[in-house]
């Protein structure tokens, strides 16, 4: 017979009610010597176990404590207490890892409140904790809810290098990849790195991004997406940031600007409905989790909206489109503006906005999503399709409440000879991209394409503050522990 994991026992208990069934898992309380709380991880619910004292080896008895593993033969039975229909009456016990007394209080294990950092401190153990169990399986179901919306959309998954010698977005804070004996590194005639002699011959980084491998194969393939791994060298300590995190990036071949926000849109809309559809229990939990951690809060800057009412709102309310210019606009004439109340003041047309700028627009002046485009091409990268005034691209940004930038791209330049233009103008290597250039040598067709940063929308789909307690192993300056 197949093992069941608890979260089906506990959704199809009448199927094994008045049966003996065998259970595993962790033990996360133990009170009175009578009743455990069982979790195994596939549901923030816990399985009640009750065991009567008399019928068990004292030894075995004294043996349970939190975080001990354990396999449970017993009856299920209905339950006599509040909180759960059905319990177990133990007939069986077998414990499969003891928890070492001695190194108990040297870990998260033992049952009481811990903060973030220390959680973050030992985070090969946090998954055993309710709030990161919850907040991992739902980033488990906003991954697969990534494959199955563009499946259903007829996409194609494409794996683009994680090892590139390209750098997508132009701005240089990429981690190198080299073969090199680092304290004998090989030098060339000028004394330059001799890059000639490394592994794959040329000078190689860890990606940014997908997205200019991801063009070349939605020009044959038509639509296409990537799902993978990126980095990025910008020593930023914020909550916002990480040195390595996971992309989805879809690409389009005959979509233009407007295709790709209603794509976005979509996409976001549809993902966060799976959510909610399929993650009741843990967004329960979350939904007081956020409730209770906005009360600490100032009044001013507490969240007018609970979590689930939060995600529900955003799938209600066509998001706001929004020309930079307007927005330009409205942040130059804005009262946090003209007070001086934000940190980066918005002084004319051509600012590089912030994430106090998309916030305030967003949760402040809108009270709703707001998609910003048409970007000035000065604040904007090579591959952006240039717009008739010659002034802007056909960029565009989601911008989400409590997030700022959720999804950030454009209609990409389709046209050889304005993206070699654009591309001098701004020093990208033409010889290091020719077979970019190709793509518009080639049957070149309008097309666009955007990136999402899983770990932001887990973030906001969790209600969690904090982008490194999204990830399992964060990778921040300094910290590459695990």
């Amino acid at each position: 017979m197949k093992k069941q994991t608890i979260k089906e026992i506990l959704q199809d208990y009448k199927k094994v009610l008045h049966h003996d069934i065998t259970v595993y898992g962790w033990v996360r309380t133990f009170r009175a010597n009578r009743f455990i709380a069982l979790n195994d991880g596939s549901t923030i619910n816990n399985l009640q176990i009750v065991v009567d004292f008399e019928n068990f080896d004292e030894e075995i008895i004294s043996k349970i404590s939190t975080a001990s593993s354990l396999k449970i033969v017993g009856e299920v039975v209905e339950s006599q207490g509040a909180g759960q229909a059905v319990e177990i009456v133990a007939k069986k016990i077998v414990i499969l890892g003891d928890n070492f007394t001695e190194e108990r209080d040297k870990t998260i294990l033992q049952p009481k409140k811990h903060s973030l950092e220390t959680l973050r401190d030992q985070a090969h153990l946090r998954f055993r904790t309710n709030l990161f169990g919850a907040v991992f399986r739902v980033r488990h179901a906003v991954s697969f809810a990534v494959h199955s919306f563009f499946n259903k959309n007829q996409f194609f998954y494409i794996n683009t290098p994680v090892i590139t010698g390209a750098d997508a977005e132009g701005a240089g804070e990429m981690f190198g990849v080299t073969n090199f004996d680092l304290n004998n590194i090989p030098r060339d005639e000028q004394g330059d790195i001799d890059f000639a002699q490394d592994f794959f011959g040329k000078k190689t980084n860890l990606t940014v991004s997908g997205q200019l491998e991801g063009e070349t194969a939605a020009m044959g393939l038509g639509r296409i997406y990537t799902f993978g791994p990126t980095f990025r060298a910008e020593n930023s300590n914020t909550t916002r940031h990480l040195a390595e995190f996971w992309m989805v990036e879809p690409e389009v071949a005959f979509n233009n600007l407007e295709d790709n926000i209603d794509l976005a849109e979509d996409f976001l809309k549809y993902v966060i409905q799976y959510v909610l559809d399929n993650c009741k229990d843990d967004l329960d939990f979350l939904d007081k989790r956020f409730a209770e951690e906005q009360k600490s809060k100032p009044e001013k800057d507490r969240a007018k909206e609970g979590l689930i009412e939060k995600l529900e709102n955003v799938i209600a309310k066509r998001f706001k489109r929004v020309s930079y210019t307007e927005a330009i606009e409205i942040l130059m004439n804005s009262k946090e503006n003209k007070k001086g109340k934000f940190q980066y003041p918005v002084e004319n047309w051509g600012t590089d906005l912030q994430s106090e700028h998309e916030r305030f627009l967003v949760e402040k002046h809108f009270e709703c999503p707001v998609v910003l485009f048409d970007y000035p091409k000065e604040i904007k990268a090579f591959y952006m399709k240039l717009n008739d005034d010659n002034k802007t691209v056909a960029a565009m940004d989601v911008l989400f409440p409590g997030i700022g930038e959720i999804i950030g791209g454009s209609e990409r330049e389709a046209r050889l000879d304005v993206l070699k233009q654009k591309m001098a103008e701004m020093h990208v290597d033409e010889h290091e991209l020719w077979w970019y250039l190709d793509t518009r040598k080639f049957g070149s067709v309008p097309h666009a394409g955007f990136g999402l940063g899983l770990e932001r929308l887990v973030l906001f789909v969790t209600g969690m503050t904090n982008i490194r307690d999204v990830i399992p192993f964060p990778r921040t300056p300094k910290n590459a522990e695990f």
